[in-house]
C-alpha cells in the first residue's frame, strides 16, 4: 500500500470515528440545558478570561460568521454571554462569559466529561488514549504551521482581548 493510500485510509477512519462520536454527543446534548454549539462557545470563551472578539470566536467554532453572530445574540438573551464594544474598534464586538454561563458550563461540562469517558475512555486503554492525544495534537500543529488562507490565528487559539 502506498503512503498516499495509507494516508487516505487513516483520514477516512479518523473522519468516520469523529462523526460517530459527534452523533453520540449530539444525542446527549438534546437532553441538556444548552446545545452542543452553545457549549462549544461557552467552552471556547472559558479559555479567554477577558473575552474575545466575535470574529476570533468564529474562527474556533464550526459555524459561519453570520450563524455565530445569531447564536451569540441568543446566548446573550439567555444570560450565558455578554457582548460589548471592542476597545479602539468601533465595529468590533467582544464576547465574554457571564457568571450564569460559567455555571452552565460547569454543570454541562461534568456531564460531557462523563460522556467522553464512556465513549472514548472505555474504548481505549490509557496508552492508546495518550497515543490518540499525541497524534491529534501533531496533526493539529501541522495544520497550524501550514499557510492560512484567511485572517485566523494559525496557532489555533482565539485572540484574548487585553493580552
Amino acid at each position: 500500500m502506498s503512503r498516499n493510500e495509507l494516508a487516505e485510509e487513516a483520514w477516512e477512519a479518523l473522519a468516520r470515528a469523529q462523526m460517530a462520536l459527534v452523533r453520540r454527543f449530539q444525542d446527549d446534548f438534546r437532553g441538556w440545558e444548552v446545545s452542543m454549539r452553545e457549549y462549544d462557545v461557552l467552552y471556547t470563551l472559558s479559555r479567554c478570561p477577558r473575552g474575545t472578539r466575535l470574529r476570533d470566536l468564529s474562527a474556533h467554532v464550526l459555524l459561519t460568521q453570520p450563524s455565530i453572530s445569531r447564536l451569540v445574540e441568543r446566548m446573550e438573551d439567555d444570560g450565558l454571554v455578554s457582548r460589548c464594544g471592542a476597545p479602539g474598534d468601533r465595529r468590533g464586538v467582544v464576547v465574554s462569559l457571564t457568571d450564569h454561563g460559567r455555571a452552565v458550563l460547569r454543570r454541562v461540562g461534568r456531564e460531557h466529561a462523563a460522556a467522553i469517558d464512556r465513549y472514548v475512555g472505555s474504548a481505549l486503554d490509557p496508552g492508546e488514549l495518550r497515543v490518540l492525544r499525541d497524534l491529534s495534537v501533531k496533526l493539529r500543529d501541522a495544520q497550524a504551521a501550514a499557510p492560512v488562507s484567511d485572517d485566523r490565528d494559525p496557532s489555533g487559539r482565539p485572540e484574548v482581548v487585553g493580552n
